[in-house]
């Protein structure tokens, strides 16, 4: 290691010196304060700089007491002298605490400085780096320097200080020199490094070893010569050390991950191999069994990716059995990540042979289904165990498992709803709640509470013009799917089951109406996705109405009635509190139901401005009057009530505006309140009671400029206007002749502290007429805009003039708009533009300006205001009109790359914009790519979409280009035009769509394949959603070929897809017939439309996977000499009983039996043995603290002539599995183990152990005793066998 880079000790710090290398801090300069009372640093010197702000911190707690004390006795009655005493005490203690807080803000602001420096130096260090000969040649000496330290006796004590320093330098060099792991052979580094691994090691010298080993690998070849080295004993050594080894465990399970990313090899569209040998991941595995182990979670996620990689190698090493146990009973922590795990196994047929349907995967259920009884503690470990239920249900792979063997599953799951437990019922409806995707609004509460509706009625109307608009012919992806769960749930009896629970408990309970909430969710979305025949069987409720119909049980009767009474409150408070849900355009209906309500407020509006023009003289002076403007300045005391009907009435009239402004100057006095040098207005508090100030000036400049007295008085006579110039002059740069204000009205704390603000507003007021604009123009009120633009620290006043001008009529707002659209500070640009974006949304006839003025910002430098105005320009394009116009407009939107694709797409359902499209070279060019490469993006943007949408209960901003429709694709978009189909049709692009389907429709093993069939799939399905599209679908005859795909395909994603292509079909009347000959029935509007939602009448068919054959694993294992004395075949005899739970423990005191006997001691020293030991745990399921329990049994420290005597005896201890081992009174010893070579069980016999050294009965002869097989036998034990 480079001497510059060496780390400074704490002591050799100096503050006043900027290099690291040779610091000291000196704390005891000279603190000359009078005032200190002797107060010295002296006892800091010479202490690390952590030591040192511990003392300060103390001294500041004591001098903090003192402090206080004297603070609580001046309180008290004391004499002069006394007193005098405690405040120089007081004093003395004030002074002490600054200057000690001095002293430690400088200590921590030098120790700053220092590691500031320190990460300089190293960060230019590393920009610099060694040039490749150099780091080489270092790197050689460094690996010459680990052969050399073998020599040295083991036992010095500084070798491993030396070892680590060397191999220190040696993992810099390979980390920073990537060129230079390529050159160096694995062998070349791991060789000389092996010596640093012996149990003779500190674990901080094995650890480093581990990283040299680590970084030494760049590829698969590397990993496969480091197999070669014979690293996986130490590497199982190290897995079976306790948690004080740490360090060196945490190094252990990097370089099992490095060999992980770095040496798997993907066969082309087939599965991986990881280059782990069984022993390794057995012993891996024991460490993620651990429950107290810290590296737990990381044991646990790395074997859920090596069993996507790898499934054979973990299932033959059992990491899938602890998996399942993983998921059903670990930690809630891991418990979605390994469900996901799973769910990805069961997409593919040849992984989800490993899985045995109804025993397996089912224990994800086993918290829910077998909660009875277990009580309210239960509780939580239930909700963790819905939450993955709700993960699982939300996927293709785990609705269509659960489904199989006639929804077994399912029912089990809905049947727990009929528990005789309130705990268990609440938990699983709202599990229900959580999987159908309905969300709670605030009036849920107070139904399922028994409450009336009515409070929320007016709030409900309050925010109806705030509700999203959303088309009721329009589904998202999420409806097809959440419509598909309802089906399933309902055919196996959701609805019987909640009828069960509203007639179990107490009628108005809340679990009886959460129960009957859940009913009418249900009944509400199966009325909106589901077609008509489907739907009528559903809403049928035949349980409920034989209830309410009952003639000979009164209770039923009155729970049925109750019921159905609850059911009919909930559908009319829904459609009264969500009014908003169906809208389908801006304009309110003119039979709507509020339109008495609004039509009643515009004549009372009416009749009042009616009675106020028509007031008469002494009416008008008395209403003066009793606004109190003329009697008092405080306006605290005006009448606002009749000061606004005035303005909003009479003073509209020209004859009483002129007797207000000159006969009672009651406009001079009201306008003088608004003068914002008076104070007055522009002093109040910005707090929603005086607001509405703001509004009254608004409607009284709006009623000066109504008369033409008005407007002569607001521009010639009155100051307002000339205040409000002198007022922007004292922020305006190019005004020289402005006098400094500290306290401008305009600045930042006045605007957002007080009404100030509102004369933005009153501006903008003036700006909506005419004459409002000439007055502005005359005072340069523009002039002075144009020069605040400029404004880098204002741009609250920029923002606030923008939000408030008016832009209806052409003129100088739409310049001070187009200003700031160019501005150069980024955040008033994306505020004017979210502006402009947000006039383009309000206004309801498209405006020429406006859309130039949003394309002139694709073509800004800010990537982020480009993608604003693209985000805008998509909406808008919404709007035919618009979508026209644009297209005229011929914008060049080439330089936008992807993030113009979506209003390319657009432009391209137009024929106008189509042919615009086409002679610019962009359809040539775009279909290229998309049937390449952008079909797959596709295929990818849907399902991750879904993904995140399923994964997360939460609303949450998702990134993708759409918000839950079917995004628009390229191929559909083409399709809806007739020349995008006559190129569609030259280009032979859908004739290779149908050939791919017909040739891989049912492929499951190719994964690469599979993700083209699926995009294929989206892209038939987007051409056939269009009128002009579906020819192409009937000439190749392939919706045929689809539902075949989905009825018959192995993989459930690739059925999911057929689901949502079959839908798009479906959107066309013409598809929905076609669709309906082969028993797919579509959902329509009532006015006969389709919605782009298609179900199977046969819906089993569709959701079930065909059963398969468990995987079973024919394999010879490994084969091992039988051992010839008889010590060495009873302690393998007793290590071998250790894997099982039920006599182990006999086992075990066997074993301290042979510890402690000379006769075995040769056992216990023997590599040979150790070997047999190591063979025997590598091939059988032992716990982690019994691995150590054996390890620990040896006397033997493994180091590399350990490690070769092991590798010896693994050749000469192999059988040869074509000729059997000779029958003798040893091997019927063994055969007390039966086969060993199946799959490993936990309780392989249940013999006593304390008879382990019986011999004395002869065992039976057999026809063939096979060699040693050190693993578990695979044997059904119980009662009767």
């Amino acid at each position: 290691m480079p001497t510059h880079l060496a780390t400074p000790s704490s002591t050799s710090l100096n503050i006043s010196s900027p290099a690291p290398s040779f610091i000291t801090l000196a704390v005891n300069d000279g603190l000359s304060d009078a005032g200190s009372d002797s107060l010295s640093f002296a006892n800091l010197e010479g202490r690390e700089p952590k030591e040192q702000l511990e003392l300060l911190e103390a001294l500041i707690v004591k001098e903090n007491r003192i402090r206080d004390g004297a603070e609580n006795l001046l309180d008290m009655p004391l004499d002069d002298k006394l007193r005098e005493k405690v405040v120089s005490e007081l004093n003395t203690a004030s002074i002490r605490i600054k200057a000690i807080m001095d002293k430690k803000s400088s200590i921590e602001t030098a120790l700053k400085r220092i590691h500031k420096r320190r990460k300089e130096v190293e960060l230019e260090t590393d920009e610099r780096g060694e040039d490749f000969r150099s780091a080489l040649h270092n790197a050689r000496d460094c690996i010459s320097s680990l052969d050399s330290l073998k020599s040295e006796p083991s036992d010095s004590s500084n070798l491993d200080r030396q070892l680590i320093e060397v191999m220190t330098g040696l993992v810099v060099i390979l980390r920073r020199n990537l060129r230079v792991r390529y050159e160096l052979s694995v062998p070349e580094i791991v060789q000389p490094v092996l010596f640093a691994l012996a149990d003779k090691r500190t674990k901080q010298c094995r650890a480093v070893a581990y990283r040299v080993i680590r970084y030494s690998l760049v590829d698969a070849e590397s990993v496969k010569k480091l197999k070669e080295q014979e690293v996986e004993w130490y590497i199982i050594r190290s897995l079976h050390r306790d948690n004080k080894f740490a360090v060196e465990k945490e190094q252990v399970i990097k370089l099992i991950r490095t060999i992980v990313e770095v040496g798997t090899v993907s066969n082309s569209g087939g599965p991986g191999s990881v280059p782990l040998s069984e022993p390794v991941l057995r012993a891996f595995i024991a460490v993620a069994e651990q429950a107290d182990d810290p590296f737990r979670f990381i044991c646990i996620q790395t074997l859920a990716e090596l069993v996507i990689l790898d499934t054979d190698l973990v299932d033959r090493a059992g990491g899938i059995r602890f998996l399942l146990h993983a998921v059903g009973e670990g930690p809630v922590e891991i418990t979605p990540l390994l469900a996901s795990t799973f769910l990805y196994i069961i997409d593919s047929p040849r992984t989800r042979a490993y899985l045995h349907v109804g025993t397996d995967l089912e224990i994800v259920l086993t918290a829910v289904t077998d909660a009875y009884g277990k009580g309210p503690d239960h509780a939580e470990r239930m909700k963790s165990c819905t939450r993955v239920i709700q993960l699982m249900l939300r996927t293709w792979s785990g609705l269509m498992y659960f489904c199989m063997e006639d929804m077994r599953a399912i029912r089990s799951l809905v049947d727990t709803l009929r528990l005789p437990s309130l705990e268990t019922r609440e938990v699983v409806l709202n599990m229900f709640f959580e999987i159908l995707n309905i969300k709670s609004p605030e009036w849920y509460q107070t139904f399922i509470a028994g409450k009336r509706l009515t409070t929320y009625h007016r709030a409900g109307l309050k925010h109806e013009s705030e509700l999203p608009e959303r088309n009721v012919q329009t589904l998202k992806l999420t409806d097809q799917y959440i419509a598909l769960l309802i089906l399933v749930f309902t055919n196996v009896g959701l609805l019987e089951a909640l009828v069960s629970i509203i007639d179990e408990v107490p009628t108005g309970s809340i679990l009886s109406r959460k129960a009957t909430l859940l009913i009418g969710e249900i009944l509400q979305m199966a009325n909106r996705v589901f077609p008509l025949s489907v739907a009528a069987r559903i809403q049928a409720l035949p349980s409920i109405f034989s209830m309410a119909s009952s003639r000979d049980d009164g209770q039923q009767r009155l729970v049925g009635a109750s019921t159905l009474s609850a059911l009919d409150s909930f559908n009319r408070n829904r459609t009264r509190l969500e009014p908003g849900v169906v809208k389908t355009s801006s304009r309110l209906r003119a039979n709507s139901v509020d339109d008495a309500v609004r039509r009643g407020q515009r004549q009372v509006e009416q009749a009042k401005l009616k009675l106020g023009m028509q007031m008469d003289d002494k009416t008008f002076q008395s209403s003066l009057l009793e606004t109190q403007v003329m009697l008092t300045k405080d306006h605290a005391k005006w009448n606002f009530d009749t000061l606004q009907e005035i303005i909003e009435g009479p003073l509209l009239h020209p004859k009483r505006m002129d007797e207000a402004i000159k006969g009672a100057r009651f406009i001079r006095r009201l306008m003088t309140f608004f003068h914002p040098f008076s104070h007055r207005f522009s002093d109040m508090h910005r707090i929603k009671v005086n607001l509405r100030w703001v509004r009254l000036g608004c409607s009284l400049l709006t009623t000066l400029m109504a008369n033409p007295d008005g407007i002569r008085y607001l521009s010639l006579e009155d100051p307002f206007m000339s205040q409000i110039v002198k007022c922007f002059a004292q922020l305006d740069p190019f005004n020289s002749q402005a006098a400094p204000d500290s306290d401008p009205m305009f600045s930042k704390r006045r605007i957002a502290e007080t009404l100030t603000y509102g004369y933005l507003e009153m501006l903008g007021t003036l700006s909506k007429h005419k004459e409002g604009i000439e007055i502005l123009e005359n005072y340069k009120i523009f002039t002075a805009f144009y020069h605040l633009s400029d404004l880098k620290s204002r741009e609250d006043l920029i923002k606030g003039i923008i939000e408030n001008l008016d832009y209806s009529a052409d003129g100088h707002p739409r310049i001070v708009l187009s200003k700031a659209l160019t501005s150069s500070h980024k955040r008033v640009q994306v505020y004017a533009t979210q502006h402009l974006g947000d006039l383009i949304r309000n206004s309801p006839a498209a405006n020429s300006w406006t859309l130039r003025l949003l394309l002139t910002q694709l073509y800004d430098p800010s990537v982020e205001v480009r993608k604003l105005a693209v985000d805008y320009l998509e909406e808008a394009c919404e709007s035919k009109d618009i979508l026209e116009m644009m297209v005229e407009m011929r914008p060049v939107m080439d330089h936008l790359g992807e993030m113009g694709n979506a209003l390319l797409l657009k432009f391209m359902s137009t024929p106008t914009g189509f042919r615009y499209l086409y002679n610019a070279g962009y359809i040539d060019r775009e279909m290229d790519i998309w049937f390449k490469e952008h079909n797959i993006y596709y295929v990818v943007q849907v399902e991750v979409f879904l993904a995140q949408v399923f994964s997360s209960n939460e609303e949450e901003a998702h990134t993708l280009g759409f918000e839950g429709t079917v995004p628009p694709h390229f191929y559909g978009e083409m399709a809806k035009t007739e020349l995008g189909c006559q190129v569609l049709q030259e280009k032979g692009h859908f004739a290779e769509f149908a050939q791919f389907i017909r040739q891989y429709g049912h492929e499951s093993e190719d994964t690469e394949l599979i993700m083209k069939l699926k995009s294929v799939l989206w892209a038939v399905g987007n051409i056939g959603a269009t009128e002009g599209g579906l020819f192409f679908l009937e000439e190749e005859e392939i919706i045929p070929a689809v539902l075949s795909i989905a009825n018959e395909s192995l993989i459930p994603s690739i059925r999911g897809t057929c689901f949502f292509v079959l839908g798009l079909i479906s959107t066309t009347s013409q598809g929905a017939e076609i669709l309906d000959d082969f028993h797919w029935e579509a959902t329509l509007t009532p006015m006969g439309l389709p919605t782009g939602l298609c179900i199977p009448i046969d819906v089993d068919e569709f959701i079930s996977l065909p059963p398969w054959k468990q995987y079973t694993r024919n394999e010879a294992s490994a084969q091992l000499i039988p051992p010839t004395s008889e010590s060495d075949l009873e302690a393998l005899t007793a290590i071998q009983k250790l894997a099982n739970t039920v006599i182990a423990n006999a086992a075990s005191r066997s074993l301290a039996r042979m510890k402690s006997r000379p006769e075995y001691r040769s056992v216990f020293t023997s590599p040979t043995m150790l070997y047999r030991v190591f063979h025997t745990i590598s091939t059988s399921r032992y716990r982690l603290p019994v691995r150590r329990y054996i390890m620990d049994l040896f006397n033997i420290e493994l180091n590399t002539e350990v490690v070769a005597a092991m590798v010896e005896a693994s050749k000469k201890l192999q059988a040869n599995p074509s000729h059997p081992p000779p029958k003798t009174d040893l091997n019927r010893r063994l055969s007390m183990f039966g086969h060993l070579g199946g799959r490993s069980s936990e309780s392989d016999d249940d013999e006593d152990d304390d008879e382990m050294n019986e011999d004395s009965q002869p065992a039976a002869p057999r026809k063939e005793v096979p060699a040693i097989v050190l693993r578990p036998v695979h044997r059904i034990v119980g009662f009767g066998c």
